[in-house]
């Protein structure tokens, strides 16, 4: 009788103690790069809403620089910035005055008015300015010279919080039309700094919010403003932000309604910024 051959090969138990070790390494595997892949889609948003902010800021900060800005420095402030009647959604100027509130119908924002610096200045919708410098302290610059911008902020749906736009436009142009210069704003605020009505006076006595101000309240001296940035939804693994809790304990009741609704577990970021008027304050 010959010699049966030996079998070799994996028993049935064997087999599924292999299946079930390589179930337990691929599931740890999986929830590794999940989680990579969270953390991940986590600092893309976090780098989003700080580059936002970052630019919102730089934007914001180089006009109001700006505001108040006279080509010839001995001029006066009432005859480089006459009063100018509201009009272009912006409340009107004093005498004087480079800064004034949006109107409250047009929503959150400010306007700012400033000589050009250069011949054919841009502005923020990157027109040139029409007036041309023949020489280093031109003396017969008039109201015409002056580049009026107005600012605002335009709110995204409910649904939408992330499509947030800040908006300018300039008053210069035939027909005025807001352009978009950054989205991903969830929320804005403006303050205005008033002082006396002297001219000579350089302080601050108070900060009024944008919806209170009115003309009588004092000349303008000092711009506030706080953006909140929001990422899109589903980025956050609690159910709570801070960020969002602190920027909600001072928001207006409809303005909570609305970034409550909706939050959905997105991320936040503020950015703010306090400047003070050229030629108003020290």
């Amino acid at each position: 009788m010959s010699d049966m051959k030996r079998q070799c090969g994996l028993s049935m138990i064997e087999l599924l103690i292999a299946l079930a070790i390589s179930s337990f390494l691929i599931l740890g595997i999986t929830q590794v790069y999940i989680d990579n892949q969270r953390h991940y889609l986590f600092q893309q948003s976090q780098s989003g809403n700080l580059d936002s902010g970052r630019f919102a800021a730089l934007l914001l900060d180089q006009y109001l620089g700006k505001a108040g800005y006279r080509r010839t420095p001995s001029s006066l402030l009432e005859t480089s910035f006459p009063e100018r009647a509201a009009s272009g959604g912006c409340m009107a100027f004093s005498a004087g005055a480079s800064v004034t509130s949006l109107d409250a119908s047009q929503g959150t924002g400010f306007c700012i008015r400033y000589q050009p610096q250069v011949s054919g200045d841009l502005d923020c919708q990157g027109v040139a300015s029409s007036t041309t410098f023949t020489q280093a302290f031109p003396p017969n610059l008039t109201a015409s010279d002056l580049i009026v911008l107005a600012f605002k902020y335009e709110p995204g749906a409910s649904t939408e919080l992330q499509n947030g736009k800040l908006l300018c436009k300039s008053l210069n142009a035939t027909t005025p039309q807001f352009t978009e210069q950054l989205t991903g704003i969830a929320d804005m605020r403006v303050d205005f700094g008033v002082g006396s009505t002297d001219v000579l006076s350089k302080e601050v006595t108070s900060y009024v919010t944008q919806s209170a101000w009115t003309t009588s309240s004092g000349g303008i001296r000092s711009v506030r403003y706080s953006l909140l940035l929001a990422s899109r939804t589903g980025q956050r693994d609690s159910d709570d932000s801070k960020i969002l809790t602190d920027w909600l304990a001072s928001a207006p009741a409809d303005t909570k309604t609305r970034i409550q609704s909706g939050d959905s577990k997105r991320i936040y970021q503020v950015v703010g910024s306090t400047q003070t008027v050229r030629n108003l304050m020290p």
